[in-house]
């Protein structure tokens, strides 16, 4: 079992040379505690505004609504993302918001 990615804020850096190849979803609740205090830390050092931004961006991608849908949560929920060099889009979602 791999250690979970560091989540990241800065999609477009890792978009320009990362095809995303697969889209996981993952609650933030359901992560190691050690994870949760880095994301959680990560959230509480986001601007609403910059978070809003990231959830129009994840709007625009079918294949990450599809993914969320599936999960039951829906963009709204959605706090940080992380896309690894293999392509793996994570989803870092939030019960509450």
């Amino acid at each position: 079992n791999s250690p979970a990615p560091a989540p990241s804020q800065s999609q477009t850096e890792s978009e320009k040379g990362v095809t995303v190849r697969s889209i996981q979803v993952v609650d933030v609740e359901e992560l190691n505690a050690d994870v949760r205090s880095k994301v959680d830390a990560l959230v509480a050092n986001t601007k609403q505004e910059e978070i809003k931004s990231l959830q129009e961006s994840i709007d625009a991608i079918p294949q990450a609504v599809s993914a969320l849908k599936a999960k039951g949560r829906v963009t709204a929920q959605v706090v940080a993302i992380n896309v690894d060099r293999d392509g793996v889009l994570t989803m870092f979602t939030k019960k509450t918001t």
